[in-house]
């Protein structure tokens, strides 16, 4: 099962990432199921799929099944692109490519999908500890701070809602070296950050930008220090 798997998803990646040229999709967005490149694309795919399982047409039912779906995955994505959010519509349409590759899996690998490990005390706290590193943590964050006003600083060049989604990062990759024992990977992390920021704060007219950084960036490696380490106390009493 585990070969066959890996020669599906191996085929998915090369087909979709690794042998459409951005040509392809731009023509593709714009003359939907009249672009040739859409009929190519699923052609590599289905060539792809044929070389990997080396010619053995003994998965003729899951090679239709994922080419056939892949055009019309494909083509109910084009003809939605302009009406949804991209970052979504990528998401959903990999998801669904994704379920296509298990339900083949499936006919020749009869397996059960036990969800009931959602619901044990593990995962649980490991998705309790993931909510509080993104979504509780930034709340947490954005009422310390909001007693300091750095409304002169011009924020026009900075891509939006970039400092947030960079808070999350670093508290979930702290979060991670913390858990599999690797401390070393935080102060990395800290160091990289000190180079990338140190531009900014040479350039501020006075120490108020490098001050509220500082606080910022204590305030998010602390916390996300605390999570991890009340998730190793816990774990560890389970």
């Amino acid at each position: 099962m585990l070969v066959l798997a890996l020669k599906l998803f191996l085929a998915h990646f090369i087909g979709d990432f690794v042998c459409q040229p951005n040509a392809w999709v731009r023509h593709k967005e714009k003359h939907k199921h009249q672009s040739k490149y859409l009929y190519w694309h699923v052609f590599v795919h289905f060539v792809v799929l044929i070389i990997l399982l080396q010619f053995d047409f003994s998965y003729w039912i899951g090679i239709t099944l994922i080419t056939v779906s892949h055009f019309i995955i494909d083509l109910a994505k084009l003809h939605l692109n302009d009406r949804t959010n991209n970052r979504i519509l990528f998401a959903l349409d990999q998801l669904a490519h994704f379920i296509i590759i298990g339900l083949v899996l499936s006919i020749y690998y009869p397996f059960k999908v036990d969800l009931h490990f959602i619901f044990e005390a593990k995962t649980l706290l490991l998705l309790t500890s993931f909510v509080c590193l993104t979504q509780v943590t930034s709340v947490v964050m954005k009422t310390i701070i909001s007693k300091w006003d750095l409304k002169d600083f011009d924020n026009e060049s900075s891509l939006k809602d970039a400092g947030a989604y960079i808070g999350i990062l670093e508290r979930l990759f702290v979060f991670m070296f913390i858990i599999t024992n690797h401390w070393e990977g935080v102060g990395f992390l800290i160091a990289a950050k000190s180079v990338f920021r140190f531009g900014d704060l040479s350039k501020a007219k006075d120490r108020k930008l490098t001050e509220y950084v500082l606080i910022g960036t204590l305030l998010s490696f602390g916390l996300a220090i605390l999570i991890a380490l009340g998730y190793n106390y816990i774990s560890n009493l389970i």
